[in-house]
């Protein structure tokens, strides 16, 4: 069985447009690790090729840390592998189960991203959902979908409603098993993921602590969320990944790790 995790070089043998959103997706791998929001090898995060309908995928049994650009597995929208490279490794049915439909339904999502963190995990099995109790939850009022659980991704009919409970929004609860972000690019998804994660721990800490919790006033959460949508101030996340990648580089010197961009 070859589970090697070396593997060769891509770069010269995709296109310019392919290689940089390889490098980007694995980038934003390595970021999820980063922050904490990984569940040993399990999740997925997919990013579109520009000017095609192939999404790319990482290789289901490595850890986001290990996660390269040459490592991902290029698929069509209905998990068709494409492109992989020479190994034992595959990938997970719920990827696709879960990404490519989103990506199907919604031309302006370039990447989506998935994750099961404690706490995301636990605000998804509250009744209340996520509370507009921090200035970061308020940024989802009124932005936010909730799907109810139907077990594991599995069921193409699942699809259907997934896309749904969507809607519009670029951040989803999946009720009884984590969160969901998208966005047009990785770096926006993965910092919409960041704040949902943030907003996530904030109102289990505070719940924790078993005394009444503020709220802002209707009219506050509406304005406060409508500040934070991309169209009103800046798009978040685009700033803020030339910093992402920075912390990536000088991290990975010393992580022992292959560089995400190889």
């Amino acid at each position: 069985m070859n589970y090697s995790t070396s593997f060769k070089s891509l770069k010269d043998e995709v296109s310019p447009a392919e290689w940089q959103a390889r490098v980007d997706l694995a980038a934003c791998y390595r970021l999820v690790d980063t922050y904490g929001m990984t569940d040993l090898i399990y999740n997925h995060i997919t990013l579109r090729i520009p000017g095609t309908e192939h999404l790319l995928i990482n290789l289901y049994g490595l850890l986001y840390k290990e996660i390269t650009a040459s490592s991902l597995v290029k698929i069509t929208l209905d998990g068709e592998i494409v492109q992989k490279q020479d190994t034992d490794y595959g990938i997970n049915k719920s990827g696709y189960v879960i990404h490519g439909c989103i990506h199907a339904a919604r031309p302006d999502v370039a990447c989506v991203l998935h994750t099961h963190t404690r706490a995301g995990m636990a605000v998804s099995a509250m009744k209340c959902g996520l509370l507009p109790m921090s200035q970061t939850a308020i940024r989802f009022v009124g932005h936010l979908g909730y799907h109810d659980y139907e077990g594991p991704a599995v069921d193409l009919a699942e699809r259907e409603r997934l896309v749904r409970d969507l809607g519009k929004h670029d951040a989803m609860v999946l009720r009884n098993h984590g969160m969901l972000t998208c966005g047009p690019s990785a770096g926006e998804a993965f910092n919409l993921m960041y704040q949902l994660e943030l907003s996530c721990r904030a109102q289990v800490d505070a719940m924790a602590a078993r005394t009444e919790l503020t709220l802002p006033g209707e009219n506050i959460l509406a304005h406060t969320a409508h500040l934070y949508q991309p169209n009103a101030r800046r798009p978040y996340g685009v700033l803020e990944w030339p910093a992402m990648l920075r912390r990536l580089e000088a991290e990975g010197r010393h992580s022992g790790y292959p560089p995400y961009w190889s």
